[in-house]
C-alpha cells in the first residue's frame, strides 16, 4: 500500500506535472518498454512514496566512485540518503542537476548524503559532467551495473534519470521515476529528515 506523504507535496507535484513537460532517457531500458528512435522514454516525473510499515529494504548500494574512492551507502545509516541514476548526454539528468546540487548542499549538515549512480559514462565524460555543474557528491561507476541490480529487487529502476531516497534505515522512503522536480524532490527530503530516527 503506498500513500502520499503531505498535501504540500502533492500540490508540488502537482504543480511540477502541470509546468514542466518532463522526460527521462532510456539508458539500457527493461526489456519491453517502448522508446522513440531518439533514445528517450516519456516520464512525467511522478513520485511514490511508502508508509514506514510498508517500506522496502534495506538497501545498501556500492562501488568506485570517479577519483577511485569506495562509496558504500551501508556507511551512511542513520542518515538520510538519495540515490540518483544519470549519464553525461541525458538532457533531463542535465536539467535536474542544479537541483539536486543545492538539495545535497543544502541539507548536508542535517544528515542528508546524495549518491550518483552513473551506468554508462567513462571518468572523462562523468567528471566533466561533475565540473560543470559544480557537484559536490560523488557518483559511482555503475557500468557493471551492480548498483542497479542492488536496488532492482527492492525498487525497480525504470528509467534514467530515477532517483530513490533512503530513510534513516536504509529502506526506500520514496522514487522519483524521471526527472526529480526540485521542489517536489525538496519536500520528499524534509519529510524524510524530520522523521523520528527510532
Amino acid at each position: 500500500m503506498t500513500s502520499r506523504i503531505s498535501r504540500r507535496t502533492v500540490t508540488a507535484a502537482a504543480l511540477a506535472a502541470g509546468l514542466f513537460a518532463l522526460t527521462a532517457c532510456s539508458a539500457g531500458s527493461p526489456s519491453g518498454s517502448a522508446t522513440t528512435d531518439a533514445g528517450y522514454q516519456s516520464q512525467d516525473g511522478s513520485f511514490t512514496s511508502w508508509a514506514v510499515g510498508d517500506r522496502q529494504g534495506p538497501v545498501s548500494v556500492s562501488g568506485t566512485d570517479y577519483a577511485g574512492a569506495a562509496q558504500d551507502t551501508a556507511d551512511w545509516l542513520g542518515d538520510v540518503v538519495v540515490l540518483n541514476t544519470w549519464y553525461a548526454a541525458c538532457p533531463p539528468c542535465r536539467e535536474e542537476a542544479a537541483d539536486l546540487v543545492d538539495i545535497a548542499n543544502d541539507y548536508a549538515d542535517q544528515g542528508l548524503h546524495v549518491l550518483g549512480i552513473n551506468g554508462v559514462d567513462d571518468a572523462g565524460a562523468a567528471e566533466s559532467f561533475q565540473r560543470t555543474f559544480d557537484v559536490p557528491y560523488p557518483s559511482i561507476d555503475d557500468r557493471d551495473k551492480a548498483a542497479v541490480a542492488a536496488l532492482q529487487g527492492v525498487v525497480p529502476i525504470q528509467a534514467t534519470p530515477t532517483t530513490v531516497v533512503l530513510d534513516r534505515q536504509g529502506k526506500v522512503f520514496a522514487r522519483i521515476v524521471g526527472m526529480a522536480e526540485g521542489s517536489t524532490l525538496r519536500a520528499l527530503v524534509e519529510e524524510a529528515l524530520a522523521e523520528d530516527p527510532a
